[in-house]
């Protein structure tokens, strides 16, 4: 129980600073959607997050989201009609796409056509009827280190990705550059958000998430356009560290 308000605690303190950061930008917090990372954190300590009101959670892998969902997704731990959602925010291999789509509702790393491909022949078959929703990952730092779609890349592989009929893309994601000051994470955002405009104004497919902003960035991610921030250590605390 102390946990559970402890969650409540980080939940009410983290919806406060997003009012303040949207509010500074003439937004509605109410279009700010908190995605819960709970890479290492254990099935117990997620189902007092759902508890204290958390509704979208975020894995970093595959694996790690196949080990916990027995103890996670027991039925009985959710109010009614309030089932949590899973994101996939982390690298996916082409080997584990099938298993991708059986256990996340939404993939936000999307990074490839190729990988758009595959995810769109295996959500047709097990979601039939039922387009799996996307984002597309933009490596708008040009950031050897990270994964994404470069911006030209994406220019010219949207209108193909937009075609697949087992996917929604519901926007673009971004990953933002590893700074002191969340003031010089501020460009990151604000080319994804300039670039999901332009996009936009050509496909209409392209919906209007974007996924950026971080524990330590979040707030100017929210000022710049963000509609889901990814938060781990803001909510759950810091990551027990590996021996």
């Amino acid at each position: 129980m102390a946990e559970q308000v402890d969650l409540a605690l980080a939940r009410a303190t983290i919806l406060g600073r997003i009012a303040d950061a949207a509010e500074r930008s003439g937004r509605d917090p109410a279009r700010v959607e908190v995605v819960a990372v709970t890479k290492t954190v254990p099935p117990a300590r997620i189902h007092e997050a759902i508890a204290a009101g958390f509704r979208t959670f975020a894995e970093n892998r595959v694996q790690e989201r196949q080990a916990k969902v027995a103890e996670v997704d027991a039925v009985a731990t959710f109010p009614a009609g309030e089932q949590p959602r899973w994101h996939l925010v982390g690298p996916l291999q082409s080997n584990k796409v099938r298993r991708a789509v059986e256990l996340f509702d939404v993939i936000e790393t999307v990074d490839s056509l190729d990988l758009a491909g595959r995810l769109d022949r295996i959500a047709g078959e097990l979601r039939a009827g039922r387009p799996l929703p996307v984002l597309l990952q933009v490596n708008v730092d040009a950031d050897a280190a990270k994964s994404g779609f470069s911006p030209h890349e994406l220019e010219r592989d949207l209108a193909a990705i937009l075609a697949l009929p087992a996917l929604s893309v519901d926007g673009l994601m971004t990953v933002g550059r590893l700074v002191d000051d969340p003031e010089q994470a501020r460009p990151t955002f604000v080319a994804l958000r300039r670039l999901a405009e332009r996009l936009r104004a050509r496909h209409g497919g392209l919906g209007a998430q974007l996924s950026m902003g971080m524990t330590d960035d979040f707030e100017v991610a929210v000022e710049e356009g963000a509609t889901l921030v990814r938060l781990g250590r803001a909510i759950f605390g810091a990551r027990p560290t590996v021996g």
